[in-house]
């Protein structure tokens, strides 16, 4: 599944989709209310792309919720973030009436996914190795409101091979200019077999562990889109931090072990009987301290 993603690039480069030249974007409708993130989680604001209507080929960006209702009552509970492409390519369910004229493609820098151990998980990030954007096939609902509200779902697929380890489903990446003008035309209205093509998974992803506070929703943090094992605050800090405490450890024993300076003090005095009377004041002094 997909249930949290990052992207916090500014909106020009958002507007620019790095690593596809070719597709060109119109207006941004209620860009003001995207804010970039890399914690996106589900009834969060953000970009995705779609036709402007269905008989013209121009594209729009424009700020949705993630997560489509369904069921009689539509809670907060009842969204469906993801949608799988086994149903889209079934027709089967709620997907049906969506998979012919609401397609759309959510943007993102990549997105995260949670390797289970035991009873720990830790998360992952996933992206394009060649650092462009990645564009997630999707589908979104226009409510019958007297302003309509837009709602959008990421599709997901089987898990790639090389991804299998981590999750056993992963979203629908579309990889080309090509695929994206496909995924894009709702022009017949009609669903295709060259259209459930699409609907794979993909390589050229890479993957690795990021730090836990991810899991929480609304922290944000840039260091969230990097590995966890180069960041300064990640292992090579936690060994640099052992290292400091060994060090402290074994100066504090060393305090420990070395005479006492009263004891030091007391022996050094001369003997003599005069000087106990003077050895007992120098007690009784550093006793009261």
């Amino acid at each position: 599944m997909c249930g949290r993603y990052a992207l916090g690039l500014q909106r020009a480069e958002i507007r620019a989709l790095p690593g596809y030249p070719n597709i060109e974007i119109g207006e941004w409708v209620n860009e003001d209310n995207f804010v970039p993130r890399y914690n996106i989680a589900p009834n969060s604001l953000a970009p995705v792309i779609r036709r402007r209507d269905a008989s013209s080929p121009g594209l729009q960006m424009q700020t949705m919720r993630w997560g489509i209702p369904y069921g009689k009552v539509h809670a907060k509970s009842q969204q469906a973030i993801n949608a799988r492409s086994e149903n889209i390519m079934e027709g089967s369910g709620m997907w049906n009436k969506y998979r012919s004229s609401n397609r759309c493609v959510v943007v993102g820098q990549g997105y995260y996914e949670w390797q289970t151990k035991g009873k720990a998980k830790f998360p992952h990030f996933t992206k394009h190795a060649d650092g462009k954007v990645m564009l997630m096939a999707g589908l979104y609902h226009v409510s019958d409101e007297t302003i309509p509200n837009y709602v959008f779902a990421i599709i997901t697929t089987s898990a790639s091979t090389s991804l299998s380890w981590l999750h056993d489903r992963q979203p629908v990446v579309l990889t080309s200019d090509a695929d994206v003008t496909t995924w894009l035309d709702t022009s017949s209205h009609v669903w295709s077999t060259e259209l459930g093509k699409l609907l794979r998974p993909v390589g050229g992803l890479i993957c690795y562990q990021v730090p836990k506070e991810i899991g929480k929703v609304g922290a944000e943090s840039p260091a969230f889109v990097q590995p966890i094992a180069t960041r300064k605050d990640g292992i090579e800090a936690m060994f640099a931090k052992q290292r400091t405490k060994q060090e402290g450890n074994k100066e504090a024993i060393k305090r420990k072990r070395s005479p006492s300076p009263v004891i030091s003090l007391v022996q050094s005095e001369p003997a003599g009987k005069e000087d106990e009377s003077h050895k007992t004041d120098l007690c009784k002094k550093l006793k009261v301290e």
